[in-house]
C-alpha cells in the first residue's frame, strides 16, 4: 500500500510540476499586446554556462562548460510565447531557432563577455543570469531566456545557467539532486561575472526549483564574504519559488541586505500546491496567499518585494510559468531591470507590492472589496543598501 501511495504521489507531483518545463509549442496570453512589429526575425545572443554533460542528457559534467548561442525569434512573435512547431522542423519564419552555437573555454567565455560589455553605458552594462526550473530541457531553457530578453526589452548581456534536469515528469527527486550538485559552479559563475571589467550589475532571475539553486549559491557567496558581489549585486527575482518558507528565512538571514530580492507568487499555482502537499504540507514560498496580510508582512519584514500573480492572464494551465507567459508581467520584469542603480540614501521608486491583473478584473475587484487575491496593498519597503 505504501508503495502504491508513493507512486501515486510521484505521478501527481510530476503532472502538477509539468508546468516548469512546458514543452514544445508553448504559448502565453496575448490579450494585452498584439504581435511583435516588423517583418524581420530578431536575433538574441546569449551566453551559456552549463553543468550538463551534453545538451540532450540529464547527466552532470565535471564542472561548468561554456558557449555563446544565437537565437532567432520569428517575425510576428507573440509576447509571452515560445513559438515551436507541433511537428516537423522549425523555421525562422515562424519559430524560435538556434542559428549558431559556439563553444568557449573558461578564458574565452570571460574574454567574450568583457568584449560584449566594453563600450556600453548605463544599464546596458548589466548582466542577467537566468536559472531554469524542474523538468526543463536545454533548448527550452535558452529559448525561454531569449523570449524574456525580447519581451522585457532587456538591453544588457543575458547569461543562461543550465543544470542537468532530466526533463522527465517523474524525475523531481533526481532533478533536486542535480540542482544541489550545481551550487558551486553557479556560485563561481556569479563571482566571475561580477569581476568582468566594465560590468554593471549582475541580476539573477530564477524559476521554480531554480530559485532554490540560486538562493543557495547566493548564500554560499555570502558565507565566503561576497554577498554583494563586490558591489555589483543587482536584482534577485524569484519566480514561482519552490522553496520551503523556513529555508527561505534562513537564506535571507545569511544574505542580509546585500541583495534586493523580489518574490513572484500566486496562491493559484497548482504545481506548488502539489509540491507543498508532498512535502508534508510545508508552505512553498511561491504559493503564499498574498491576500493574507500576515504572509505579505513577513516578506516585507525581510525586505523582500512582493508581486502577486494570482489570476494573472497566462497560458499555463498549472499557472506555474506566469512570470514569463503573461505579457504584462514579463514587461514589468524588464522595467524593473531597467531601473538605474540605486544611490545610497535614495530609495528606488516603485518599492512596494505589485499586482498584475487584467484591467477589467482589477476594476471589478476595486468595486467589490478593497483587498482580494491579486490586489495586495502594503506599506513601502525600507530602502535596501547598495
Amino acid at each position: 500500500m505504501r508503495r502504491l501511495l508513493a507512486a501515486g504521489a510521484a505521478a501527481t507531483l510530476a503532472l502538477g510540476l509539468a508546468g516548469c518545463g512546458g514543452g514544445a509549442g508553448i504559448t502565453g496570453s496575448t490579450s494585452l499586446f498584439g504581435s511583435a512589429q516588423g517583418s524581420q526575425a530578431r536575433m538574441v545572443q546569449i551566453f551559456v554556462a552549463s553543468t550538463r554533460k551534453d545538451a540532450s542528457s540529464g547527466e552532470a559534467s565535471r564542472g561548468a562548460h561554456f558557449a555563446i548561442d544565437a537565437i532567432s525569434i520569428p517575425p510576428g512573435h507573440q509576447p509571452g510565447a515560445i513559438e515551436q512547431p507541433s511537428w516537423g522542423s522549425p523555421s525562422r519564419a515562424s519559430h524560435f531557432v538556434v542559428t549558431n552555437e559556439r563553444k568557449l573555454s573558461t578564458e574565452g567565455f570571460q574574454r567574450e563577455l568583457a568584449a560584449q560589455v566594453s563600450g556600453r553605458v548605463g544599464v546596458s552594462r548589466d548582466v542577467l543570469v537566468y536559472i531554469h526550473g524542474f523538468n526543463t530541457g536545454f533548448d527550452e531553457a535558452r529559448f525561454r531566456l531569449a523570449q524574456i530578453v525580447a519581451d522585457g526589452n532587456f538591453t544588457g548581456v543575458p547569461v543562461l545557467f543550465t543544470w542537468p534536469s532530466r526533463n522527465q515528469l517523474l524525475a523531481y527527486g533526481s532533478d533536486k539532486e542535480s540542482a544541489t550538485a550545481s551550487r558551486d559552479p553557479l556560485e563561481k559563475l556569479l563571482q566571475d561575472l561580477a569581476a568582468t571589467p566594465g560590468v554593471g550589475r549582475v541580476h539573477v532571475l530564477a524559476h521554480s526549483m531554480g530559485t532554490w539553486l540560486a538562493m543557495e549559491a547566493l548564500r554560499q557567496n555570502a558565507i565566503g564574504g561576497h554577498a554583494d558581489l563586490g558591489g555589483h549585486m543587482g536584482e534577485v527575482m524569484l519566480a514561482a519559488p519552490d522553496i520551503d518558507l523556513d529555508v527561505f528565512r534562513a537564506q535571507m538571514a545569511r544574505l542580509g541586505g546585500a541583495a534586493r530580492v523580489s518574490v513572484f507568487a500566486a496562491a493559484d499555482d497548482r504545481a506548488l500546491s502539489v509540491s507543498a502537499t508532498l512535502a508534508g504540507s510545508r508552505q512553498r514560498l511561491g504559493a503564499l496567499d498574498l491576500s493574507r496580510k500576515d504572509h505579505v508582512g513577513e516578506l516585507l519584514a525581510m525586505n523582500v518585494r512582493v508581486y502577486d500573480l494570482t489570476k494573472a492572464s497566462a497560458g499555463d494551465m498549472f499557472r506555474h510559468g506566469t512570470f514569463a507567459e503573461a505579457p504584462e508581467v514579463v514587461k514589468s520584469i524588464g522595467l524593473q531591470l531597467a531601473e538605474p542603480a540605486r544611490i545610497e540614501g535614495k530609495p528606488s521608486p516603485d518599492a512596494q507590492a505589485e499586482s498584475f491583473v487584467d484591467p477589467g478584473v482589477a476594476e471589478a475587484r476595486k468595486a467589490a472589496t478593497p483587498l482580494l487575491p491579486g490586489a495586495v496593498e502594503t506599506a513601502p519597503l525600507p530602502p535596501a543598501p547598495m
